[in-house]
């Protein structure tokens, strides 16, 4: 990597094929759009989608591996994949979303050298996170007892998860390689990287429950297994590889300095994403109050894995927001960071009406894939123009929350993440379910209050933010780090 490696979407000199480019795209298009930068952004985020389906899929393969077991194993596989995911792995997650603001800041800045000592105070932060939280893991069963779960699927969830204890360190120092990559645009590896994590998780699964014969704690071990290798790839990539020549300088005591400066971003950055996780669960949880409460889960279950499996396609337009607006603010370019911003919220309004024509004409065939029940999917097509909605709110939302990691406020984004669904979105949802007798759609209606709120201060927020004054920030900060960058 060179000092003049170009960023994300950087424009180089017009030549012969960029015009030809131009001359081929249609006026009207290139009126909606600056294609240039959309074709950049959707180069960056179709990797990115990839990769985090592969990842996604790890832990599920290991949750159908269990359901072959028996229905206890399959609950408590279930249930405990959803405690991992809400107490350990969606924090770390979060953690590490402090480094899309340092990385992505100190590389378009041409800071290189911070970016190794950010990934490793990085990962002390999250190694010290990963211990407090197998504490956790380590009670699982008499919490969920104490949660009023039966005790037989709470047995076996906590098998499931105590496996996974090693697991969540290597899934924590894995996300912050990723942040790190990803920040500088270093995307097509990570896909492959995922793609044979994907597959030895596969094979692993299969041999530990298959031909072993060690039940739902192999499935689990397997999870633990193939992030620690999935992270050994991503760390050797990052030693071996001369392209990281200037951003990894080796191991140095100095990563302790940035410890501080890394844990304010990342906290707020944890909160952020641990509100809007938790909000879901907690929704699935309240169906089963709900009369006829078997339906209500069930559909509530659907709705909830609909909308993950959609914010997992939006998360390639926020993580490529993010590396723009970062990587444009380091370097001083408040105009093209604005620039990104729209490009990204318009390829946003596509992805969302995608959904909606998917939606709108495949609900049917898309709630049969999760049951046969007739109820179910009756249930599913009435409750469905409400997911619709969400769905395009929660498109827009998770590109504004890329916007919000990338100029570093992420402290604003979790406040609104807690007022839009614990004092706007639940407190509606249950209203609308009991008192006014929505049931399921009130739900579901209640969260979309949230959403809206949620997205409507996220986009003032952006809208009023002084982009100058975070660049001039950097600016500064770039002078004063002198010789060492």
């Amino acid at each position: 990597m060179s000092s003049a490696a170009p960023l994300l979407g950087s424009r180089p000199a017009d030549d012969g094929h960029q015009q030809e480019r131009r001359r081929r795209c249609p006026s009207w298009l290139g009126r909606v759009v600056d294609t240039e930068e959309a074709c950049a952004q959707l180069r960056f985020s179709g990797p990115m989608i990839l990769m985090n389906m592969f990842y996604y899929g790890i832990p599920l393969v290991s949750v159908m591996f269990s359901g072959h077991l028996g229905d206890v194993e399959l609950a408590g596989a279930t249930l405990g994949n959803s405690w991992v995911t809400v107490t350990g792995y969606a924090f770390v997650i979060g953690l590490s979303g402090g480094l899309e603001t340092l990385c992505g800041q100190a590389y378009g800045a041409r800071l290189y050298r911070r970016l190794g000592l950010y990934l490793q105070s990085s990962l002390i932060m999250s190694a010290a996170a990963s211990a407090l939280v197998s504490v956790l893991w380590v009670f699982t069963e008499p919490v969920l007892l104490l949660l009023r779960q039966e005790p037989r699927v709470s047995r076996a969830a906590a098998g499931f998860v105590r496996a996974q204890i090693p697991g969540l360190f290597a899934f924590a120092s894995l996300q912050c390689l990723l942040r790190y990559l990803q920040m500088q645009s270093v995307v097509l590896p990570l896909v492959a990287f995922s793609a044979a994590s994907f597959a030895l998780h596969v094979a692993l699964a299969y041999l530990l429950v298959g031909v072993l014969g060690l039940g739902i704690a192999g499935a689990s071990a397997a999870v633990s297994v193939t992030f620690w290798a999935a992270c050994l790839m991503l760390l050797a990539y990052v030693l071996r590889s001369e392209v990281f020549n200037e951003t990894w300088k080796g191991f140095s005591v100095e990563a302790f300095r940035y410890v501080l400066p890394t844990v304010k971003l990342a906290a707020p950055s944890a909160v952020m994403v641990c509100f809007e996780y938790w909000a879901f669960e907690l929704l699935v949880l309240v169906a089963g109050l709900l009369p006829n409460s078997t339906v209500s889960t069930s559909l509530i279950a659907i709705c909830t894995s609909t909308e993950t499996i959609a914010y997992m396609i939006t998360y390639g337009f926020s993580a490529a927001v993010s590396t723009r607006v970062s990587n444009e603010i380091g370097a001083g370019n408040v105009d093209k960071a604005k620039n990104a911003v729209s490009v990204t919220m318009k390829l946003s309004v596509l992805l969302a009406i995608s959904f909606v024509l998917f939606l709108a004409f495949c609900h049917n065939l898309w709630a049969s894939l999760y049951s046969g029940s007739a109820v179910i999917v009756s249930e599913f097509a009435a409750i469905a123009p409400l997911l619709i909605v969400s769905i395009v709110l929660d498109s827009a939302q998770g590109v504004l929350s890329g916007v919000s990691r990338g100029c570093g406020w992420q402290h604003l984004a979790a406040l609104t993440n807690l007022v839009a669904f614990y004092l706007i979105g639940m407190p509606l949802a249950i209203f609308f379910a009991f008192k006014l007798k929505f049931y399921t759609k009130g739900l579901w209606a209640g969260l979309i209050c949230g959403l809206v709120c949620q997205a409507c201060s996220l986009l003032v927020i952006t809208v009023r933010t002084k982009w100058s004054k975070i660049a001039e920030t950097m600016q500064q900060e770039k002078a004063s780090y002198g010789g060492l960058a």
